[in-house]
Parts: structure tokens; C-alpha cells; sequence
């Protein structure tokens, strides 16, 4: 009698979460608020590297440092900021622990899909800061205006573009803004940014964890 064929092998599904160190296994289809921890973005976010890495200096320049420079941006263009809302500006890239930095050409190539899957882990970041899960276009374009400025002093000092030409990618910064950028080790990047994190969620009222 001949032997029973062999029934194909159903293949196990792709794994969908990443660890963080902090323990939490974090969904990147479905991500939830309960599994995201601020030490994660922050020590995620000092080792990811703007223009992929294509900046002058011992040191790459990180997310974490730029997130910083975008916060107090928002704040040099509308004094008097809600607190609420420095905290959305300093958490503007955070979904970057996550997925990296990409340089916007690709983000265009890459269309909806990115987007969508970047605003569910936005959402998920927000809530888990008490913030609104979706951004009012008043901060949104405050934030974007920041971010633009901020490119601009990367782009002329780090990333090797000239003043002309930045000015015609990014526009020009806030008048009497400037900045002279220094590239930070990933340990002091990330210890910057929780430190203005526990600053913006104490004036927040936000109970923060060890």
C-alpha cells in the first residue's frame, strides 16, 4: 500500500512585534499605547541618524537631537505654547524608534501604506501621552514650520547644502534664530531628551514611571 502523501506545511506567519528593552513587545500592525515606554523612543531615537547618515562630525545626527531642536523651535515661534503641545513637537518624529528615519523622496516613493502604518503608531504615541491621537493642523503646521527651520541649520552646517539652496527646499528660519549644531553621542542625546520629557510631563501633570 502506498504511503499517504504529506500534508504541505502551512507557514507560520511573519513576525509582526519588535522587543524593546524595555521588555515591551510592541505590534507594528496594531500597535498599543500600553506597550509603548518613553526610555524606548529616547534610547531608539539617539541612534537614529538624519540624511541617513550623511552628516559631518564624529557623531551622526540623531532624531533624538533634532526632536529637541523642532520643541524649542515651536516655542521661539508662538510664545506662550501649552505644555501639551510641546510635548506633541518634542514627540513630532517619535514613530522614528520604530521604523527610522527615512529622508522624505522615499517616504513619497513608499506612498499610503507608510502613512497609514506611521499614523497608527503616532496615534498609539500620543494616546499613551495623554495627547490627542490626532494632531490639530494649527500645531501640526506650527510643528512642520519648526521641523523645516531645523532642516535648514542640519542641511547648511551637517549635510553639506549650501544657503541658497536651502532656502529653496526649506525656507528660510524664524528671523534672529540661529543655531550653531553640534552632534551629540547617542548616550548624551538620549539622556537630553527624557530629560526635557520628564520637564514637559511634569508641567503636564503626567505621573511618570521608573
Amino acid at each position: 500500500m502506498a504511503p499517504l502523501p504529506k500534508k504541505p506545511r502551512t507557514p507560520k506567519p511573519p513576525r509582526a512585534w519588535q522587543r524593546m528593552l524595555s521588555g515591551r513587545r510592541l505590534d507594528l500592525l496594531d500597535p498599543s499605547p500600553f506597550d509603548i515606554e518613553v526610555e524606548d523612543i529616547a534610547h531608539g531615537l539617539a541612534r537614529v541618524a538624519r540624511w541617513n547618515g550623511q552628516t559631518i562630525g564624529e557623531h551622526a545626527f540623531s532624531v533624538a537631537q533634532h526632536s529637541l531642536i523642532v520643541e524649542e523651535l515651536c516655542r521661539v515661534i508662538r510664545p506662550g505654547l501649552e505644555p501639551k503641545w510641546q510635548m506633541a513637537a518634542l514627540l513630532h518624529d517619535a514613530s522614528e524608534y520604530v521604523i527610522g528615519d527615512m529622508i522624505s523622496p522615499f517616504k513619497s516613493a513608499l506612498g499610503s501604506s507608510y502613512k497609514d502604518f506611521e499614523a497608527r503608531l503616532e496615534a498609539a504615541i500620543h494616546v499613551r501621552f495623554q495627547l490627542p491621537p490626532k494632531t490639530p493642523q494649527t500645531i501640526k503646521t506650527l510643528i512642520k514650520k519648526a521641523d523645516r527651520a531645523c532642516a535648514f541649520f542640519e542641511a547648511t552646517q551637517l549635510a553639506g547644502f549650501n544657503k541658497r539652496e536651502s532656502v529653496q527646499i526649506f525656507g528660510a528660519p524664524p528671523a534672529g534664530y540661529s543655531i550653531t549644531l553640534e552632534p551629540m553621542p547617542a548616550f548624551d542625546a538620549q539622556k537630553a531628551y527624557l530629560d526635557r520629557y520628564h520637564e514637559l510631563a511634569e508641567a503636564m501633570g503626567l505621573s511618570t514611571r521608573a
